[in-house]
């Protein structure tokens, strides 16, 4: 869940919403804040373990991985000089299984922003090969929640022949990804679910009516191994039932896997 501020987010509907889940595992990104910075009932609330990952620039971007079991290891950054203290990703291990959240730039098109999303999006690529290979050694799936800042087909996005020169939606930022999925050999697990649906949007923007028409777009995934993608029984966006009921511009991605 992208949550567009946690400190925002606790006031709105996080806490309660929080509150009601039956997750193991919940991924936050774009949190914005320093420990320090939030209330008891978010910084450590009751029956979680948390590990935040900040940005060394204060109030930017952010990462957070919200588990019941206690992990045996913790990565903050996936050893990038660049990008490990920018607060973009947190892996933890637990048993079986790493889980990582992920906060992938958002870029814009002819500026410095996008240049570093394709810097960004090339180191990390490494990464997520090797650390498919290395879980593999040691028997473990992986799984990578977050804000990918892609769409990558034309059924991810509302309007597509609009945004088709828009970052998020380029050529190569699709290529990409695709790549994740051929390549590297990673799962799109709600795609997998629902191979033939426009969406599940996860994403609309506050302008507008973007949210009432549901002109969204689907950014958000659980993006897993093979063998933990085979476990997804159930995937859906929990969408608020209002405008007024959202918590952030985003909503939460869930997938139930088998034990």
């Amino acid at each position: 869940m992208n949550v567009n501020g946690l400190r925002a987010a606790a006031k709105k509907g996080f806490v309660p919403w929080l509150a009601g889940s039956d997750a193991d595992v919940v991924c936050l990104q774009e949190v914005r804040a320093e420990a320090e910075q939030l209330p008891e009932e978010v910084r450590a609330p009751e029956g979680w373990h948390v590990v935040f990952a900040p940005a060394a620039a204060k109030g930017r971007a952010g990462v957070a991985v919200y588990s019941r079991q206690e992990p045996t290891r913790v990565r903050i950054g996936f050893g990038s000089e660049e990008f490990d203290a920018s607060g973009r990703y947190v892996e933890v291990d637990l048993p079986g299984v790493t889980v990582a959240s992920l906060y992938l730039p958002s870029g814009e098109v002819g500026t410095e922003k996008q240049d570093e999303k394709y810097r960004f999006m090339d180191e990390f690529m490494l990464y997520l090969v090797g650390l498919k290979e290395r879980a593999a050694a040691d028997g473990r799936e992986v799984v990578v929640c977050g804000d990918w800042n892609i769409a990558h087909r034309e059924a991810d996005l509302k309007n597509w022949k609009a945004n088709r020169k828009s970052s998020g939606f380029l050529p190569e930022e699709r290529e990409w990804l695709g790549r994740v999925f051929e390549e590297a050999g990673y799962v799109d697990v709600v795609r997998a679910l629902h191979p033939d649906v426009e969406g599940p949007y996860s994403w609309w923007s506050y302008r507008g009516r973007a949210f009432d028409n549901d002109s969204g777009w689907r950014i958000d995934y659980h993006v897993a191994t093979g063998g933990l993608a085979g476990r997804a029984v159930k995937g859906w966006v929990e969408r608020a039932a209002t405008h007024g009921e959202r918590w952030s511009d985003h909503a939460p991605v869930t997938v139930v896997y088998e034990r």
